[in-house]
């Protein structure tokens, strides 16, 4: 472990490692948040949650190239890593594991997680590769600091669908605590892209939870999947300069297209801005 200016963190896999078998000798438990790091409030409310409920916790700063495709945005990607160390250290991590992409991949022998059908709708239609790539960080560093609890914001439900199916379908012991996501006081999701909206940009956001919001309120009015994805997509592209990715009305967290019977649903769309896509969702339970 490393100390700087009184905030430890590791860029070692083995310290990392033995950070944690000491903390598990002791008898402590491990709450663990994984990020990519340009910390925001969002970050700071999952670690919030995870020291409520547990003894320690670890944060990790990790922007994953296995999870970005060719021409997406990792080079790009915001990164400010000695304020993230302060922020999650003054939201109560005890713990920053921030490896260099070497020390997470060494070698690549091949072998690949295939994430399934899940992973073929919403952001994963037009982001192939992503949520193989997602998994594949998720499990070493899982493996790496093996933590009681694993904190996830709701704001990549997918995402979160995703890797809690293959903890369940591949016993993972740890458990995974979903977190509400945190919104500015415009309804804007908390994203660490969002410093990546020009002026003008950051005006128009907040019309995706406003559309998601109204969207909602179609569907317990009974209107249609169909209709309501239209509406949302027709509004997205008349009152917004993104482009709308995918809109999409599925059942959560099975991401099926819902039926009569079908009570949890998630309302998601992604919004392509010029150096920013943005995505957002409501998950909700159907009335009556």
């Amino acid at each position: 472990m490393i100390e700087r200016a009184s905030m430890q963190y590791t860029t070692s896999i083995k310290k990392m490692m033995s950070w944690q078998k000491e903390m598990k000798a002791l008898g402590l438990t491990i709450g663990f948040v994984p990020t990519m790091g340009f910390l925001h409030e969002g970050h700071l409310k999952l670690i919030e949650e995870a020291k409520k409920s547990s003894d320690c916790v670890a944060v990790s700063i990790f922007v994953n190239p296995t999870q970005f495709g060719p021409g997406e945005d990792f080079e790009a990607y915001p990164r400010r890593l000695d304020a993230d160390i302060r922020l999650a250290t003054e939201a109560g991590a005890d713990i920053v594991f921030c490896p260099e992409v070497k020390e997470m991949y060494p070698v690549d022998g091949g072998i690949r997680i295939v994430p399934g059908k899940l992973a073929k709708k919403m952001c994963g239609a037009s982001r192939p590769g992503h949520f193989d790539g997602v998994l594949k960080v998720v499990l070493k560093l899982v493996n790496i600091v093996q933590p009681d609890t694993v904190f996830f914001g709701m704001k990549d439900a997918q995402q979160l669908a995703i890797i809690e199916t293959f903890f369940r379908d591949f016993n993972c012991p740890a458990t995974i605590v979903r977190v509400p996501t945190v919104r500015d006081e415009d309804g804007l999701a908390k994203s660490s892209r969002n410093v990546n909206l020009s002026t003008d940009e950051r005006e128009d956001a907040p019309i995706i939870f406003e559309t998601l919001k109204h969207a909602e309120v179609l569907v317990q009015e009974g209107v249609t999947k169909e209709a309501v994805e239209k509406f949302v997509s027709d509004t997205l592209d008349n009152k917004t300069s993104g482009k709308v990715d995918y809109v999409s009305l599925l059942t959560y967290p099975d991401l099926e297209a819902p039926t009569e019977t079908s009570n949890d649903l998630i309302i998601a769309c992604a919004v392509q801005f010029t150096k920013a896509r943005l995505i957002d969702n409501i998950i909700f339970k159907r009335e009556g």
